[in-house]
């Protein structure tokens, strides 16, 4: 290796280890077959953690309502945590079960789960408790995917997570080829490996059993995927529950996206620096393929980054050519990260059920990378408080 090759290594090194992996994804994303359940025996908690959800809660409790279960077996819990508008009057209204927590000093979603958790726990009615957002509608088979899975053995499932209002506008359009790509086409090629697709914050479902053996324990802003590799590190993995979906809704405005994006990047660099080191010890400590997985997972950074890092590999790869023949197959190296790219994002948006017109909103990808570098770097918002969304229709 010359001076030269050393910084081409170090931009390479990423690159080809995320677009391997994406591409692999992506060439085991065909769609999954779904088991079916046998019996409707199974008893469901179906949580809404709620912090001022005034203007949507109804409409996700009336979603719910509608569940293809017997009504005999399942409930919803709305737990209006720390709201100061008419979250608890309407949920109950709706005709959900009300849990109301206080609780100035410990604010956050995932202390609002541990209370539901706890609470499905002593009343010991449910089997398993189910997670939704409160500005979600769901497929109404959602209850039966889980039990399906759940009578083959699973313990924890995770459903399709997708948008609601893909539409409103290019962002939401990316946003949703992003959660495809990310939801979908991962978690369909780490099922059929039979590994842990991981937990996603909405539309998931855990067995009271495994609450009981791995208790809920994850309150940072990134409590979804924390608790899903506190899984992983126990030897449990999440199943992906490809039939079954959960929509919620996203923001498409610059200020309020801002802010929701300073909260999630922050969250998940947190996760990475103290949960990766952990998962990939224990992945060759106990030759675990889930652990491994799950830690590259959190290696793999945002797509947004992976771009970026291919386009300095290709720039600088291109510039030393020209004095440097030898560099030309760093630039090789770089257009097949691209295209490794490229085919994960399109396969994305096959999955997305976006129509062609759509593929013309790729062409703000450079502005959205750019947009979010800008907001990584200025960023000075609360990293951990639970703040409400303000979405644009409510």
């Amino acid at each position: 290796m010359t001076l030269i090759d050393a910084p081409l290594v170090l931009l390479a090194l990423p690159a080809v280890i995320a677009c391997t992996y994406l591409v692999l994804a992506t060439l085991l994303s065909a769609r999954l077959q779904a088991p079916r359940p046998y019996f409707q025996t199974l008893r469901f908690d179906v949580v809404v953690p709620a912090h001022n959800e005034a203007a949507g809660i109804e409409r996700t409790v009336a979603s719910l309502s509608k569940l293809s279960w017997p009504q005999s077996r399942f409930r919803v819990l709305v737990v209006a945590d720390n709201c100061d508008d008419a979250t608890a009057e309407l949920a109950h209204r709706a005709g959900a079960t009300v849990i109301e927590r206080h609780d100035k000093s410990r604010r956050g979603k995932g202390y609002a789960l541990d209370h539901a958790f706890r609470y499905s726990l002593h009343s010991g009615w449910a089997d398993a408790v189910v997670i939704v957002d409160a500005d979600t509608v769901v497929s109404t088979n959602l209850l039966e995917a889980f039990a399906a899975r759940i009578e083959h053995g699973a313990k924890a499932v995770q459903a399709h997570y997708g948008v609601l209002n893909p539409t409103v506008s290019w962002r939401t359009r990316l946003i949703t080829i992003a959660l495809a790509s990310f939801h979908t086409v991962r978690s369909r090629a780490r099922e059929r490996l039979h590994l842990s697709c991981g937990i996603r914050g909405n539309g998931w479902c855990v067995t009271h059993d495994l609450l009981k053996s791995v208790p809920y324990c994850a309150f940072s802003i990134t409590e979804d995927i924390e608790y899903g590799v506190t899984l992983g590190l126990a030897g449990y993995r999440v199943h992906y529950a490809d039939e079954a979906h959960v929509d919620g809704e996203m923001v498409s405005g610059d200020s309020v996206a801002r802010k929701q994006r300073q909260r999630w990047e922050y969250g998940r660099f947190h996760l990475l620096q103290s949960r990766a080191m952990p998962l990939l010890f224990a992945a060759f400590r106990r030759r675990s393929m889930i652990c491994l997985d799950l830690a590259l997972d959190l290696l793999v950074l945002p797509l947004s980054y992976v771009a970026l890092n291919i386009a300095l590999l290709v720039v600088c790869a291109s510039l030393i050519s020209v004095w440097h023949h030898a560099a030309l197959a760093w630039l090789w190296l770089s257009l097949a990260c691209m295209v490794s790219l490229t085919l994960y994002v399109l396969r994305g948006w096959q999955l997305s059920g976006l129509s062609a017109i759509s593929l013309v909103d790729l062409a703000y990808a450079p502005v959205f990378v750019i947009w979010k570098v800008l907001v990584m770097i200025s960023g000075r918002g609360s990293r951990h408080e639970w703040a409400r969304t303000k979405r644009e229709n409510m």
